[in-house]
């Protein structure tokens, strides 16, 4: 060990989307917290940029994300209200898809499980109400009423300067290069020193694979790119006038967006599907014709009034775990490391939530929320 070491409670790596809310919730409670990240804090090489992520309360992803997400709601609101600028805004969301899609079929098994506040709309109702959007006629349609965005560069920056208002340290481009676990210490190098603590903390996304040795499961980064365009009437797509939405076409493919948002001009949109397999490393953030023309023909077949000028693209990245839903865990091997990686873009919106269930993991040893169903033992992997 050096002698230019330093000792905290906990070291958070990676300062991101989950990091920065952890740090926070750490420092809120008197941790001696050290954050470590590669890049900036925040930045937008990873999967916490784009100027609005969804979240939703009719999730159709599993309905044991419901209790996690209440609490989510409740801490994005309680992290605006600290730092005076808007993080969430409720618009409404519809979750549409032809019979026996998952983005509906699973969005209403979460509602009727949940008692969640919803509206069923028929094809013909949804057009009067959201005129946006050309349906077929034999697609479903739900309304969350809870469903909305929240603003994730603001988020981010929001829980880093009240994590360090509270007395958090927090590193910027400085590089986890090697870290090993004995006993009760876990001792971490990094390019510009060596650091220890009773607790580690992983919150590396895309880059988890590198950072982390024998998690047991196998995770993939994939390639996303997300798009602007300026609509043909853009009154339609304005705040207010325009819900989130998740469509599902006939070959299970998923698009969603956002009304415009003054942050950055445009409607935005993206795919939800695993794009290409990536290495974070050399990932190819130049866009491409073909990352336009996907979104083209969503826009021409469902959204016709927004099929405008192209004005951005930007590439994101999906870590992927093997069934797409969250891991949250201690390591297989070490007591003393947690894990929470394999967001699979759909982990934004839980952020502020897996803050606090990281931090109680870490001080308590558990987690007042239910996130058993994220552990790495669904995957035969021992904790």
């Amino acid at each position: 060990m050096s002698e230019t070491s330093k000792n905290f409670d906990a070291i958070v790596i990676g300062v991101g989307t989950m990091g920065s809310a952890v740090c926070c919730q750490l420092a809120k409670r008197g941790v001696s917290v050290l954050g470590l990240e590669r890049f900036d804090i925040p930045h937008a090489l990873g999967a916490h940029h784009g100027y609005s992520r969804m979240i939703r309360l009719a999730y159709f992803e599993h309905p044991d994300y419901v209790p996690l997400l209440r609490r989510s709601y409740e801490l994005w609101e309680e992290l605006q209200a600290e730092i005076g600028r808007e993080v969430i805004a409720i618009t409404g969301g519809l979750m549409m898809g032809p019979p026996g899609a998952e983005v509906f079929e699973g969005s209403l098994r979460s509602v009727r499980e949940h008692h969640l506040p919803h509206e069923l709309l028929s094809v013909d109702e949804a057009a009067k109400r959201f005129p946006q959007f050309r349906l077929p006629g034999d697609f479903r349609v739900l309304l969350d009423h809870k469903a909305g965005l929240v603003i994730p560069e603001r988020a981010v920056a929001g829980y880093a300067e009240l994590a360090l208002r509270n007395g958090a340290e927090l590193h910027g481009h400085e590089q986890v290069l090697a870290w090993e676990s004995e006993g009760n210490s876990v001792r971490v190098r990094t390019s510009r020193g060596e650091y220890s603590a009773s607790r580690v903390i992983f919150c590396g996304g895309a880059w988890t694979e590198q950072l982390v040795r024998d998690l047991g499961v196998k995770l993939t980064v994939t390639r996303q790119p997300l798009v602007w365009v300026w609509p043909k009437k853009p009154e339609l797509f304005e705040r207010g006038k325009m819900p989130v939405w998740i469509l599902e076409q006939r070959d299970g493919a998923a698009h969603y967006g956002f009304p415009m948002l003054a942050d950055n001009p445009g409607f935005k949109l993206a795919t939800h599907v695993r794009g290409a397999v990536s290495n974070p490393e050399t990932l190819d953030r130049e866009v491409h014709e073909s990352d336009e023309a996907t979104i083209r023909s969503v826009l021409r077949e469902f959204i016709p009034e927004a099929d405008g000028p192209l004005l951005s693209m930007r590439i994101c990245m999906y870590t992927n775990s093997p069934d797409f839903q969250f891991i949250i865990d201690k390591h297989p091997q070490h007591e003393n490391v947690l894990i929470a990686c394999g967001f699979s873009g759909h982990g934004f919106k839980c952020a502020s939530a897996i803050g606090q269930v990281l931090a109680e993991l870490a001080i308590e040893g558990k987690s007042s929320l239910p996130i058993d169903f994220l552990s790495l033992k669904r995957f035969g992997v021992k904790a």
